[in-house]
């Protein structure tokens, strides 16, 4: 469902661009059609004008009616909470795992250092 009303939302956004493009510029000769005279040309005329205006109005509409839809969905879809409530307050603090044939945990905080020092590392004094 998310997927195709994506498609539409991104086919309304090219004929949105497509439409404004399309407008006469007011001034400034922003626009396609230009502010200048000559006139043979494209989409002149009142009649287009307004037309143009009602097309970019609705697919406007359109616009922000699949927007809003689609943060609906996405809203529903990530409604699993929030990574920091999955962790407990009263669970134990995560060691480093025990070196190979000895039966306790490594000494120290189970950081960078603490893996070098028992891969035969220089030794570096901890402060405890």
């Amino acid at each position: 469902m998310a997927t195709v009303l994506l498609i539409i939302h991104l086919m309304i956004s090219v004929a949105l661009v497509c439409v404004v493009l399309m407008q006469k510029s007011e001034g400034g000769a922003l626009g396609i059609g230009g502010s200048g005279g000559g006139g043979g040309g494209f989409l002149t005329g009142r009649g287009t004008a307004n037309l143009l205006t009602r097309m970019t109005a609705g697919l406007a509409a359109l616009f922000f009616l699949t927007s809003i839809l689609l943060t609906i969905l996405a809203r529903n879809a990530a409604n699993q909470g929030s990574l920091f409530d999955a962790t407990h307050p009263g669970s134990p603090p995560v060691t480093a795992p025990a070196t190979p044939g000895s039966g306790e945990a490594p000494a120290g905080r189970g950081g960078v250092l603490d893996k070098l020092q028992q891969q035969g590392g220089p030794a570096v004094p901890q402060n405890q």
